[in-house]
């Protein structure tokens, strides 16, 4: 589903950018539905959140030409989304911490939805500028909290050796990321 919604609101991007009029309605109206929902979930005050979706979607329409075609579009909208709730909780002043208790059971039955898979997708685009075993290792203490000994002991290396290897991937990732956007392809 979440494929689907993606390749749907991708092709009508695409249209839209080219001046289809009928296209870019649809997609504004399907995403508006999308940005209801994710804003929905982290707040509390309905007016906000069509202020917020009204917000966001002015902003995908104004910065609509600085879209890459070539990458996925539901992690580009939901950047722009992000970025209109960060300022708005700025101008409320509002800090948010929520204990990780509080919202398991919810993150258990949200499944994996388009800004999950969105971000899933971006992540595997910039790991695979990495060889496999440093995206292993990336995964293993980055993105699941294995300490250095662990993850080295799962490679079969020293966690000297994984350090200095977690230190080369970050370091190539830092210059891929930077160029990724120039790269082909």
């Amino acid at each position: 589903m979440a494929a689907e919604l993606e390749d749907r609101l991708k092709a009508l991007m695409a249209r839209g950018q080219a001046g289809d009029a009928a296209a870019w309605r649809e997609l504004l109206s399907v995403l508006s539905g999308q940005l209801r929902r994710y804003f929905a979930r982290r707040l509390d005050a309905a007016a906000d959140v069509e202020d917020l979706v009204q917000d966001t979607l002015i902003a995908v329409h104004t910065r609509r030409a600085t879209y890459d075609p070539r990458q996925p579009f539901t992690a580009w909208a939901y950047a722009v989304a992000r970025y209109k709730l960060i300022d708005h909780w700025r101008r409320r002043k509002i800090r948010r911490h929520v204990p990780i208790d509080d919202v398991s059971d919810w993150l258990a039955e949200e499944g994996v939805d388009a800004e999950q898979g969105a971000v899933r997708a971006d992540l595997d685009r910039v790991l695979s500028v990495l060889p496999e075993r440093q995206r292993t290792l990336v995964r293993d203490v980055k993105i699941e909290g294995l300490s250095l000994a662990e993850a080295g002991a799962r490679m079969g290396v020293s966690e000297g050796a994984a350090k200095v290897a977690l230190h080369r991937a970050m370091k190539a990732l830092t210059l891929g990321v930077s160029t990724l956007g120039a790269r082909k392809p």
